[in-house]
């Protein structure tokens, strides 16, 4: 039974790492979750609710902090909601057509956003790489974070 729970606390782990790119999947939840699980398959022993609880902080952190690069980079370009629903919208079509449609959409989302609002690409385009510059900086923190997440409970296991 233990190595059923871990090969599932194992895939969510794995599964949340590709969240992390994949906006489709919540990445930092389903590494949180991967690593409450394998905390308690161990009854807490090696990996303990202290260790969990910092992981569950840092996870806390990832989404602030993805949320608020995403946002801060559009406001300081002055984006309009339009462009920010563009660049949402960038990002999930981005999920369909591989990975450089799931860098680069949601730029052009903003930017076709924006450009509808004003009618002037210049600053469309300036508004739109703000837009994505946050988004990125948010992502690239994200994953970080899940990574540190990751290897908090991996030292936690290994060190008794």
């Amino acid at each position: 039974m233990d190595t059923a729970l871990w090969i599932l606390a194992v895939l969510l782990i794995v599964v949340g790492v590709a969240g992390t790119v994949l906006p489709a999947l919540p990445g930092v939840i389903l590494v949180l979750a991967g690593i409450v699980l394998g905390a308690w398959i161990d009854d807490f022993v090696r990996v303990s609710g202290m260790t969990v609880a910092i992981v569950a902080v840092l996870a806390v952190a990832a989404w602030l902090i993805e949320y608020a690069a995403g946002v801060l980079g559009a406001r300081k370009a002055g984006a309009s909601k339009e462009a920010i629903f563009g660049a949402l919208i960038g990002t999930v079509l981005g999920i369909f057509t591989g990975l450089i449609g799931l860098l680069f959409l949601p730029l052009l989302g903003a930017v076709i956003g924006q450009y509808l609002v004003d009618r002037d690409l210049i600053r469309a385009r300036d508004v739109g790489i703000a837009t994505w510059l946050g988004m990125a900086a948010g992502m690239l923190a994200k994953i970080a974070l899940s990574f540190v997440m990751i290897g908090i409970f991996i030292a936690a296991l290994l060190i008794e």
